[in-house]
């Protein structure tokens, strides 16, 4: 590992895992990285919370238009990439945290991706929560 390199992923709340702009939305998309299963219980869920504030913060207090000039006044959709689609128990979570970021002017999404997601894929429409 190189020195200032800090790993991506959910466990991570110090980073964004990756941001992009979707070409077909106009949206800036920044992807939360999960790779395990949905099978931390209490301990997962309160890795997310943490990441997923960190995301809040960065866009709600401006950095992210700051650090990204040319993503200013674009919609942003935060979006959980993971492996598996979540169980019961992590349903309402997820489902506040869609209608906090909603109450917000932004749009969570959950997106099963199979293979360890290392770049911004083809965008579809993912189901709702």
């Amino acid at each position: 590992m190189s020195e200032g390199f800090e790993a991506r992923g959910v466990e991570n709340p110090r980073i964004v895992d990756l941001i992009a702009p979707d070409p077909r939305s106009g949206e800036v998309v920044l992807s939360v990285l999960e790779g395990r299963p949905w099978t931390g219980g209490r301990r997962q869920l309160e890795e997310h919370e943490e990441k997923l504030n960190s995301y809040f913060s960065y866009v709600l207090d401006g950095h992210l238009a700051r650090d990204y000039p040319r993503y200013a006044g674009r919609r942003v959709r935060i979006e959980l990439a993971c492996p598996e689609e979540p169980g019961e128990e992590q349903r309402p979570f997820l489902a506040a945290v869609s209608r906090f970021a909603a109450e917000h002017g932004l749009r969570f999404v959950v997106r099963v991706v199979p293979e360890p997601l290392t770049a911004p894929v083809p965008w579809e429409e993912p189901a709702d929560l």
